[in-house]
């Protein structure tokens, strides 16, 4: 690997002014597009020694052939051309959206003679006003139905109203009073545009004044006797607050804002954006994000708001914009907004009360999404197939790898060393073929996880030779009794959680045991570096490669499945200590550890607290406390 990039600048070319700055490729494809208020300083990052670099910041250096920037007089305005490169360019080192489509929203034709109301997921329509997204089409129609009763403004098509106004009868909708435009010949263009501005106005903060006059015209209408016309103020009451109410209060009604929950792994992001408008979540917009490059939360959050109010109209920009961490330029971030909606925004991190509140439900939701993106995309077959088809490339291997075991070692501080195995069959995990391991005496993790595979390895010639003594086609009774074996078959991959270590433990324990064949590798979990035995550099696989997130997901596995029984260990070995307290039987034991939840805070009470649980009295308490504190009862921290 070479020490310095050829197409490194000179000292002193590049300048100290803010500006932004495009890796390009041997064909001249941009491969990167970002910012910098000092672009010197942060194009040295780039060029400093290539084993000081991050893996994956290695492989983009590596895979352009030059670099060029652009100085601009503002960090204001390097914040709109990384914007403008990058909807241009596409690079395909920078984070990728995926914007969720599914979601329908209600839309304003006010670029038309005569605006109508639609029902749309395009939203491209040339001087549309949109609201929204809605999670299902039928809250949209709900809605617009409610709404005409107090607002009649037009639905029906285009066609529809043209022929209507040539012809002077009014469109069908307009006969059965389901439109209320200019073709029902009850009001003029310029009424129209008018009820059309209130319809926005309404839908935009829930504009008190529409409620109070109604109210008060139902209320004079009601003095005068003319009940008719009350009944009518009344109907329509109860239309707006079919609307209102199907979107709760959550702060207060003076609030305009847009809140991001963000959640995130190494390899993707989910993003929810709740649009609050009147103290109101009026839509919800969600997307996933592929993670190329190693980028920072406030690096995703200053990309999230760049693509959110990138094309954003004045109306789209709310006075606040709440994020889950600062961006490094959150200051020209609000100038930015600022300019483009032509007031003042704020940009802040919700740190207590019902804004909080209302963020972490936004991130419970990001958590979600992304749990969900990440499920789905495991149970595709055409992804399950292209990963290990991905990883026998990278790996070099005579076959896909269609079954991958995974090795993980979990202690408490040393003590109470536990290892786990999964299987992954065709990419999906076999959890009846799982198995744990205990290891009773080690030095250190390497070899733990030599004595781990020892003992697996060892039940791989035991499994088949018990499999071959089987013959079916012999003479006489056949033992028809299902046998499973405990490890089943050979795996064609063994996983191990960890760097270059624990990979190098892994191959002396398959040398020693005589099975060279089956193919190995680690993943480190600090760069997600693929570490194969006997080499000095890991194996780079692109953020968004099938076979990585397989790996991921086998290491992730492996280590939930060593803690879960490294604690249901724990608690053997803290109930095996108190049943040596004599009068403490298994009853009293589960009421101790329901009572104080944890080894932990139960080591730490006093006899007068473990006095408190009914059925204990002060001497069978000190017997307790005296027993804890002369225990060997492990505690500490899961790894």
């Amino acid at each position: 690997m070479a020490s310095a990039l050829p197409y490194k600048p000179k000292p002193g070319e590049i300048p100290t002014n803010p500006g932004v700055y495009r890796f390009r490729d041997a064909d001249g494809r941009i491969l990167y597009v970002g910012k910098a208020k000092n672009l010197r300083a942060r194009l040295s990052n780039y060029f400093a020694p290539l084993h000081t670099l991050h893996e994956r910041t290695r492989r983009m250096v590596t895979t352009a052939a030059s670099v060029e920037w652009t100085v601009v007089k503002t960090d204001v305005d390097s914040l709109q051309l990384e914007y403008t490169w990058i909807q241009e360019y596409s690079p395909p080192f920078n984070v990728r959206y995926k914007d969720d489509k599914s979601y329908p929203y209600m839309a304003i034709t006010l670029a038309d003679e005569a605006p109508r109301v639609i029902v749309t997921r395009n939203r491209r329509i040339k001087g549309a006003k949109y609201f929204g997204p809605f999670p299902k089409v039928w809250a949209v129609h709900d809605t617009i139905d409610q709404l005409i009763k107090v607002f009649p403004i037009r639905t029906c098509s285009d066609s529809s109203y043209k022929k209507a106004m040539a012809s002077g009868r009014p469109c069908f909708p307009g006969q059965i009073g389901r439109c209320g435009g200019p073709c029902s010949m009850k009001v003029t263009i310029e009424e129209h545009r008018a009820i059309v501005d209130d319809f926005i106005a309404f839908m935009s903060g829930g504009d008190k004044r529409f409620t109070k006059t109604l109210a008060a015209r139902m209320r004079e209408a009601a003095a005068a006797m003319d009940y008719e016309a009350a009944a009518g103020y009344r109907d329509k009451l109860q239309a707006m607050d079919a609307v209102l109410n199907r979107s709760a209060l959550v702060l207060s009604e003076d609030t305009d804002a847009d809140l991001f929950g963000v959640a995130e792994d190494e390899l993707f992001a989910a993003v929810q954006h709740f649009v609050v408008r009147g103290g109101r979540v009026r839509g919800v917009r969600a997307a996933t994000i592929d993670k190329e490059l190693d980028i920072t939360g406030a690096e995703l959050v200053d990309q999230l708001l760049q693509r959110a109010y990138g094309d954003a109209a004045p109306d789209d920009v709310p006075r606040q914009v709440l994020v889950p961490t600062l961006p490094e330029d959150a200051a020209e971030l609000e100038q930015w907004l600022q300019a483009r909606r032509g007031k003042k925004v704020t940009l802040q991190v919700a740190q207590r009360g019902q804004k909080a509140d209302l963020m972490r439900t936004a991130t419970i939701n990001a958590q979600q999404a992304l749990m969900l993106h990440k499920t789905r995309r495991s149970s595709d077959y055409t992804s399950r197939t292209k990963a290990l088809t991905d990883l026998q490339e990278a790996l070099e291997l005579d076959e896909a790898p269609l079954r991958i075991e995974c090795f993980d070692v979990s202690h408490l501080g040393g003590t109470n060393v536990v290892a786990s195995m999964v299987v992954f069959e065709d990419g999906l995990p076999r959890k009846d073929q799982y198995r744990s391991f205990s290891v009773t005496e080690t030095t250190d993790d390497t070899d733990s996880m030599y004595q781990v595979l020892m003992r697996r390895l060892a039940h791989v010639d035991r499994d088949e030779a018990e499999q071959e003594r089987i013959d079916p086609t012999a003479e006489g009774d056949v033992d028809t009794t299902r046998r499973k074996p405990r490890f089943a078959y050979r795996p064609q991959l063994l996983l191990v959680d960890g760097g270059k270590p624990q990979v190098e433990a892994a191959a002396r324990a398959l040398r020693d045991s005589g099975h060279t064949e089956i193919a190995l590798c680690g993943i480190a979990k600090r760069l997600e570096e693929v570490w194969l035995p006997g080499e000095d550099f890991p194996v780079i696989l692109p953020r968004t490669s099938e076979a990585l997130y397989l790996l991921q997901r086998l290491r992730d596995e492996a280590h939930r499945f060593a803690i879960t029984h490294q604690r249901k260990k724990r608690r053997r070995d803290i109930s095996t200590v108190l049943s040596e307290v004599p009068g403490l039987g298994d009853a009293r034991i589960k009421a101790l550890l329901r009572h104080f939840g944890s080894v932990s805070a139960l080591r730490g009470a006093t006899v007068e607290q473990i006095q408190e649980l009914p059925g204990i009295g002060p001497r069978l308490a000190e017997s307790v406390f005296a027993h804890l504190s002369s225990g060997s009862v492990a505690d500490g921290e899961d790894r």
